[in-house]
């Protein structure tokens, strides 16, 4: 099989195309010839050596998701055969024509619906569902506030929203990108172009004064402490992402007069098992939604795979609105 591996730490230079044996699936293994995978920013981080894969992924193939076809199952799977169809998030390995997956934790693609929508699915829907509904509680009725809504993740969690009921708030520094957020059932934006950001006030106006019921924070840094304060009483913070920096000044007060809750979340360096449980969460609940048509993927761009190193250097630029789609040729 072929794969793009990194080198050494830097940019997309860094990658190089290579040739590597063909994998083998364990036990309870399937083994996937992968048609198309996607961009994360945590791509880019490990690129640059600042995110480690976690020790099951190999150490220097990045990708955290993949679309493809079943060709081969270890000898105790049984929910796939030879020929399906799945879809599914790895620690790392994904940029390769083959990865190994539990069966467990790999989704069979809706019927119809092609590798490439596929593989702009399962890192930030399964993201944006496990912080806002599994995590965060999130009912009808309720705003949330959604950091970077035109980011892959905020644009899913924007879906998801509009899917179940929820009003949206959304932050950005683009106003273009801004604009299209409208095309996902935001109601309210709010262009953030000061620093230290300032988007409190116009949550509170958005939602009479209230405040929002729970927060999707793609950003950290400066963002948590004006986060607070957008929130309504006993409101909810999930923390999902750090790429404005992983320090910050917040008032405790707030947390304690609001009596609000902030929790942090990953998913890459989870137990297999807790992986497990999202994957069969998002099977049964998530996947009628795209059958039926009410979500969505949000693509950017499909470029082969071998456009890999203009794609990086695009979505470093913050150039791009949903996901950027690899597709193997």
């Amino acid at each position: 099989m072929h794969v793009f591996r990194t080198t050494g730490p830097g940019g997309p230079e860094v990658l190089s195309y290579e040739e590597r044996p063909d994998l083998t699936p364990g036990p309870s293994e399937l083994l996937v010839r992968v048609r198309a995978t996607a961009l994360n920013r945590a791509d880019l981080l490990q690129l640059r050596g600042h995110y480690a894969p976690p020790q099951d992924a190999p150490p220097d193939i990045p990708g955290l998701e993949y679309a493809g076809e079943v060709i081969a199952v270890g000898p105790k799977a049984r929910r796939f055969k030879p020929g399906d169809r799945v879809m599914g998030l790895v620690g790392g390995g994904a940029w390769a024509e083959q990865v190994t997956v539990h069966e467990r934790e790999a989704l069979p693609i809706p019927e119809g619906m092609s590798f490439t929508d596929a593989a702009a699915l399962p890192e930030v829907y399964l993201t944006a569902f496990d912080a806002l509904v599994l995590q965060g509680g999130m009912r009808p009725g309720e705003t949330v506030l959604i950091h970077a809504v035109a980011s892959g993740v905020g644009s899913a969690a924007a879906l998801l929203c509009r899917a179940t009921g929820v009003r949206v708030v959304g932050t950005g520094r683009n106003a273009s990108k801004l604009e299209r957020a409208r095309e996902w059932g935001v109601e309210r934006t709010v262009l953030v172009d000061g620093t230290p950001p300032r988007f409190a006030d116009a949550v509170r106006e958005a939602t009479g004064g209230r405040g929002a019921d729970l927060a999707l924070d793609l950003v950290g840094g400066d963002y948590a402490a004006e986060t607070l304060e957008a929130l309504a009483p006993q409101g909810r913070v999930l923390l999902v992402g750090l790429v404005a920096g992983n320090k910050t000044q917040v008032n405790l007060g707030t947390l304690l007069v609001k009596r609000l809750r902030m929790i942090g979340t990953v998913l890459r360096s989870r137990p297999l098992e807790e992986k497990i449980v999202l994957a069969q969460s998002a099977e049964r609940h998530l996947l009628p939604l795209f059958r039926s048509g009410a979500l969505k993927p949000v693509i950017d761009a499909v470029v082969p795979i071998q456009d890999i190193r203009a794609a990086l250097t695009r979505m470093a630029s913050n150039e791009t609105v949903g996901k950027v789609v690899l597709r193997w040729d």
